[in-house]
């Protein structure tokens, strides 16, 4: 058997969510990624852009003071790390991939840093990059072992959206706890609105702010004892992330992470789907199958990639197509900014607008203005100017 089979990941899965109720799981859940990906240690950290204050930060065992002169190395110091940084959201890259190995034996941080530990190359994920977050976990291999596979990059790009989803639940709750000792009433004395659903999306409990926003019914809504968001394209994919919890569905992650629940003209909200169906922390919970955290903070809000997969059900290579397109650049600009032929776009484009319910690049433009208006505050999307 595989050691990188479903099962695994699954249970791995299972492991992150349990993190974003009880944070002291983080440790554990790095210690069983760097088991299954046969490498020496692995690191986690959610950090402040404004500040560069550390939101929360864990790592497998590794020895403190190694650790600690870390620390001191500067960004660019590390071969690798400002590609990673800068790169895409949930694209694993291998330091190899951007050095050559002659390069990083003459890197300093290699003669002094990694080669005398025993070390060759890590492999790093960024999983949040938000207005005023950015989230890093990165694994870092033996000297004598291959290096990462392209299936072990895999997995690790299969648990980066739900590092990211646990990571920003747990970000929204940050002072006021829950923790599996205790009982749903407690959830009464949260700020953030939480709601409790079964599968169907049935409200079976809603705590006092989730509460006074129902009757309100300026976010989400009770339609017939189900919830309901202000449009049906949001209904839809929210449901659709709420059975995809109950099923301890695995692919949960890949269709957005936030979903936005805010109309045009009101500040940002986004509802966050956590499956309740197993594990020691989400287990007091029961019998719900899903928690629905609502966040009115900028920092949750999600990367305008994720909102259009989670609202369209789009790839991400169909979702960056239709932001570039959707404002306003030529096909050939896309493309030429995107690395890939007309041809391709052609091919996106034929999906996007199935899967969208459009036509043309003019309701692209409308459908990227609509999304981007209440959701995207302080953030920005590619614009003419930023095609190369």
């Amino acid at each position: 058997m595989s050691r990188l089979n479903d099962e695994i990941l699954s249970s791995i899965i299972g492991d992150i969510y349990d993190c974003a109720l009880s944070p002291e799981g983080w440790t554990g859940v790095m210690s069983r990624i760097t088991e299954t990906i046969d490498a020496a240690y692995t690191t986690i950290a959610l950090t402040s852009i404004t500040d560069s204050r550390g939101r929360f930060a864990a790592q497998s065992p590794w020895d403190p003071e190694q650790m600690r002169a870390l620390q001191e190395y500067q960004l660019d110091a590390i071969p690798g790390l400002r590609e990673a940084v800068i790169g895409d959201v949930d694209l694993p890259l291998r330091t190899l991939s951007v050095v050559s190995e002659a390069e990083l034996d003459r890197s300093a941080f290699f003669q002094e840093w990694a080669k005398p530990q025993g070390l060759r190359e890590g492999c790093t994920t960024k999983f949040v990059h938000t207005a005023d977050r950015i989230g890093l976990f990165s694994t870092t291999t033996w000297a004598n072992r291959p290096p990462i596979s392209v299936e072990e990059q895999r997995f690790l790009a299969l648990l980066s959206p739900h590092l990211r989803r646990a990571s920003l639940i747990g970000d929204l709750l940050d002072q006021t706890r829950v923790t599996a000792g205790l009982y749903r009433g407690a959830l009464d004395s949260l700020a953030v609105p939480v709601l409790l659903t079964g599968a169907e999306g049935t409200i079976l409990h809603a705590n006092t702010p989730a509460a006074q926003m129902l009757a309100e019914q300026m976010l989400l809504h009770s339609r017939n004892g189900v919830l309901q968001a202000q449009t049906p394209a949001v209904s839809r994919a929210l449901l659709e992330a709420i059975s995809a919890a109950a099923r301890v569905d695995t692919m949960l992650g890949s269709r957005g992470i936030g979903l936005p629940i805010s109309a045009q003209g009101q500040p940002p909200a986004v509802a966050y789907v956590l499956p309740l169906s197993e594990g020691t922390a989400r287990a007091v919970f029961r019998p719900a199958c899903a928690a629905v955290f609502i966040s009115t903070k900028i920092s949750a809000s999600p990367p305008p990639e994720d909102v259009l997969i989670a609202l369209y059900d789009l790839t991400p290579a169909e979702a960056r197509v239709t932001l570039h397109i959707g404002r306003g650049v030529s096909p050939a600009q896309c493309a030429s900014a995107l690395a890939i032929t007309e041809n391709t776009l052609k091919t996106h484009l034929s999906r996007i607008y199935a899967k969208t319910e459009t036509a043309r690049q003019a309701d692209l433009v409308v459908l990227v203005s609509t999304i981007a208006s209440p959701v995207m505050h302080g953030l920005s999307l590619p614009g003419p100017a930023d095609i190369r």
